[in-house]
């Protein structure tokens, strides 16, 4: 390793402390999540994330950042010879699997027909160290005996997306794994021929492996795994206490907080909107690439991070935000739907054909065309989220004329383009279509709002007054095309005489109020079209239910005054979570299966959202 670590006093034999576990209570039966085959669970350090399944396998992986070549792939492969990393227990019967109670750490205990099995315990150190982050590209296991048994420990990392396995090496105590890219080494107490060969052996005392950058630990193997361990866990604590979490569904929200906190590249501060990529959204469908930012869901973030009091991502995220409005200035103030971790703009999609997909559904991609599109909402998404560095005096980083005069070319973007084609809320239209869709052109008016907004904090009126009448000249187009008077409801086009759940945003955003009479009757023709049962589809006649639109509908309810609707609606969507809290894109209504990218971080922050909209006030209660 780079920098090495002050090691606590820790006895190298002694397994690891016992550690408090973490219960989800999301009344479901447990039978039926084993079911699922995204039912997974999440570790990282906010450079890199993997996914874990029941049985301890390491089965989707990209090192060392969210959109590398995945090192482990098994997903999304047809057969499950290479790109995991796992442990076979000889003559299993069931497993049990948890976190440690407000942590990224994972347990995962293995059980055999004989009352013997292990446990094991997978994490990535994320911690702090001389001031600074400590994230390396680095997955940690320690296995402790629970009995007799005999395992089989399988680590086959691939690369080229599935393309083959690496040539290895071995030395006393490591294996070293050639890939092109980089060179990968497991060091281990374990006996190494029997993980070359991978070959069934005893355990009968804990046995540690670091899977890293290829070099050599130069610390006891025992004492820095227990170390770091130790080090993670207490990051993760200080990081959930310093959440402003409400007082119902705690487990559930920290689990939501720990799990978007996992989908930041905390170098650059993007949140990415998935981990994997090509898991499709319903069964019929195919997948896409979501390991990068998406603008559309920014404001939505940033406001849901500010009522958690969570400054420090919220900053972090504001200020690669600040950097792609910094760049759009050498493009015309134009920007892009989706953004790369690092600020690509050039994220050319291609189909890797040598993966056949999750469930065969192929292909994998990687990268996205939606780079490409044409999505005026953009430029209203990006102001809303920027507002926050001008009235948060908790930023190390405020808002000033100069960020001002860098959103004002947003704004020209956004007054320009609000009564022009795009493709819409969906991302499914296009340009051609010739529709103006409602939504968009409610994001640019909130854009010209805002801007207004922010001209009156920094006392510049000429400029506040400018804005204000961009502001009021779009939202008089919008009341004159928008609202259909003989269907009492907004419509998703202008013009139009159908409606889709984007039309929620105006009360979201501060178009109209939650009670008027206008956005009441927008619900109700909404509930006629889009909902089944305690879900709104994507759509008439579909048989898939979307996670955030269906979030975002049951806060709409609670805000128009139908609060036990609301809260009901909101226990069936947490039963719809993995059992560990987790949840993707949709939900297939006649399966109650989940389909899509996983997690997806805006799944993740609407139940955030929801919760802390919901829930009871601490007052009322303590």
């Amino acid at each position: 390793m780079t920098e090495s670590v002050p090691t606590l006093k820790v006895n190298a034999h002694d397994p690891p402390p016992n550690l408090p576990i973490q219960s989800m209570s999301l009344n479901q039966p447990k039978q039926q999540h084993e079911q699922q085959n995204l039912d997974l669970a999440l570790i990282g350090n906010c450079s890199f994330g993997a996914l874990v399944d029941k049985k301890a396998s390491i089965k989707w992986c990209c090192i060392p950042r969210f959109d590398a070549d995945p090192i482990f792939c098994s997903l999304v492969r047809k057969s499950n010879d290479i790109g995991f990393y796992d442990v076979v227990l000889e003559n299993y019967a069931f497993s049990e699997q948890c976190y440690i109670k407000n942590t990224a750490v994972l347990v995962t205990k293995l059980f055999n027909n004989n009352d013997g099995g292990v446990e094991i315990i997978d994490f990535a150190p994320r911690f702090n160290m001389y001031n600074r982050p400590y994230r390396p590209s680095m997955l940690m296991r320690i296995i402790k005996p629970l009995g007799n048994c005999r395992i089989k420990v399988r680590l086959r990392p691939t690369f080229g997306y599935g393309w083959g396995s690496p040539e290895k090496t071995r030395g006393t105590n490591h294996i070293r794994y050639l890939l092109p890219s980089m060179v990968m080494r497991l060091t281990t107490n374990a006996p190494i021929s029997y993980i070359v060969d991978e070959v069934l052996f005893e355990v009968d005392e804990p046995l540690y492996f670091v899977f890293m950058a290829d070099e050599s630990l130069k610390e006891s193997l025992n004492e820095v795994t227990n170390t770091y361990l130790e080090k993670t866990i207490e990051y993760w604590h200080e990081y959930t206490k310093s959440l402003a979490i409400p007082l119902e569904w705690q487990s559930q929200v920290l689990r939501a907080c720990i799990t978007v906190k996992l989908c930041q590249f905390e170098e650059s501060g993007a949140l990415i909107a998935s981990v994997t990529t090509s898991i499709p959204e319903k069964s019929t469908s195919e997948g896409f690439d979501l390991r990068f930012c998406w603008l559309r869901d920014t404001a939505y973030i940033i406001h849901t991070f500010n009522k958690l009091a969570n400054t420090k991502m919220m900053e972090d995220f504001l200020t690669y935000l600040s950097n792609i409005v910094a760049g759009s200035q050498e493009n015309g103030g134009i920007l892009q739907p989706v953004y790369g971790i690092s600020l690509e703009t050039k994220l050319y999609e291609k189909a890797m054909y040598r993966l056949t997909g999750y469930r065969g559904m192929g292909p994998v991609k990687i990268g996205t065309r939606d780079y490409k599109l044409i999505q005026n909402d953009v430029y209203g998404h990006l102001i809303l989220s920027s507002i926050q560095m001008f009235f948060d005096e908790r930023l190390q980083k405020p808002g000033d004329v100069n960020l001002f005069q860098r959103l004002e070319g947003l704004g020209i973007q956004a007054y320009t383009n609000y009564n022009k084609p795009d493709c819409g809320p969906s991302g499914n239209g296009s340009v051609e279509e010739g529709k103006i869709y409602t939504y968009t052109s409610v994001m640019c008016w909130a854009g010209c709002d805002r801007l207004a907004k922010i001209a009156n904090k920094l006392r510049i009126p000429d400029k506040a007054m400018f804005w204000q009448e961009m502001a009021d000249k779009i939202k008089k187009d919008i009341m004159a095309n928008c609202f259909n008077d003989k269907l009492v409801s907004f419509v998703s086009t202008w013009g139009g005489d159908c409606v889709d759940p984007s039309i929620l945003f105006l009360g979201e955003c501060g178009f109209v109020s939650h009670m008027d009479p206008r956005y009441l009757g927008s619900v109700k023709l909404l509930e006629s079209t889009h909902r089944v049962g305690m879900y709104i589809v994507d759509g008439p006649n579909s048989k898939t239910a979307s996670v955030t639109q269906t979030l975002l509908y049951l806060t709409a309810l609670h805000k128009i005054g139908r609060h036990d609707e609301a809260r009901q609606l909101f226990e069936n969507i947490l039963n719809d979570c993995t059992s560990l809290g987790l949840i993707s894109q949709n939900i297939d209504l006649e399966t109650k299966e989940i389909w899509g990218n996983f997690p997806k971080t805006a799944s993740m922050v609407a139940i955030i959202n929801a919760a802390i909209c919901l829930s009871k006030t601490w007052e009322s209660e303590i």
